[in-house]
């Protein structure tokens, strides 16, 4: 955040500002990325798309909601749910 203190903006109109909308773009997603390693940092879980590889893999149980889980004609076959395994 630092050196985004040093970026300016050339161009002063108020109509099709491209210079303030790509600078307000670039304070958003450094603020978004800085936000995303703390909370990387704090995860004291390891199970989806957040996976750390050095967890340990602990015993998660599944639990799902009642819901239909049979197809409701008979093209399709019934695939029951499982543990994600990478």
């Amino acid at each position: 955040m630092k050196k985004y203190k040093d970026v300016g903006i050339s161009d002063r109109g108020l109509v099709w500002n491209t210079d303030l909308v790509e600078c307000l773009e670039l304070e958003n997603l450094l603020n978004q990325g800085v936000q995303e390693m703390f909370s990387a940092e704090a995860r004291k879980e390891s199970r989806g798309a957040h996976a750390h590889e050095d967890y340990q893999d602990s015993k998660v149980i599944l639990k799902y909601r009642a819901v239909i889980d049979q197809p409701l004609d008979q093209e399709m076959k019934h695939i029951p749910p499982m543990k994600r395994v990478y």
